[in-house]
């Protein structure tokens, strides 16, 4: 698989709506004890800041959600449900309260090494949701506020996906702001976590 540097900051620098999509067909990669462990990013959801009801941002720079207030193409890793690990990416400007998060990625290098953190599933469940794919990445919360254009943690350009299969959703697992289709999935992946009953191409 041909490798590449980085994603810069710039890339991050632009509307959340449009990051969200063009993450799809990139590459997310982990450092993890001198191995890398990558796969393409398949789905992806967009929080829209501190007046989406759905965003974490909703509660202000002062929350766990601060990291999304600071410079674009950071990490910000979060917590959840008491088990699970989740990445998003900071998108926009300083104080912009932005994100995308990475919902899904097809593996690529270190599966070996991502079976075991997961256990034995298959290739296409090892990483098909947030939670599953920081376990397999082992992604937690020291990775939060990490430079995505870093040697630890960071995207690839990887090769962006046609918007003919890019599926658009409202996102999942929320209770408000579901009327934004601010989910992005690449239709005909295995690894994407749900393909949703409504969809918009």
């Amino acid at each position: 698989m041909a490798r590449s540097k980085p994603l810069p900051h710039s890339f991050y620098a632009r509307p959340t709506l449009t990051v969200a999509p063009d993450l799809l067909g990139r590459v997310l990669v982990r450092r993890y004890r001198g191995k890398r462990l990558a796969g393409r990013i398949v789905e992806t959801e967009a929080y829209l800041g501190p007046e989406d009801p759905a965003s974490h941002a909703r509660h202000g720079p002062v929350s766990r959600a601060a990291p999304m207030f600071g410079p674009p193409g950071f990490a910000y890793v979060y917590f959840t449900y008491g088990m699970y690990h989740c990445m998003n990416t900071v998108t926009e400007g300083d104080g912009s309260g932005t994100g995308v998060l990475v919902r899904a990625i097809e593996p690529l290098e270190g599966i070996e090494v991502m079976q075991r953190h997961r256990g034995n599933v298959s290739a296409a469940r090892l990483t098909d949701g947030p939670g599953n794919l920081c376990q397999a990445l082992a992604i937690d919360l020291s990775l939060n506020r990490t430079d995505l254009t870093g040697e630890v943690l960071w995207i690839e350009e990887g090769v962006p996906v046609p918007p003919s299969k890019i599926g658009a959703s409202p996102r999942i697992g929320i209770r408000h702001g579901r009327e934004h289709h601010a989910r992005f999935y690449v239709k005909e992946s295995p690894s994407v976590s749900a393909h949703p009953r409504y969809e918009r191409s």
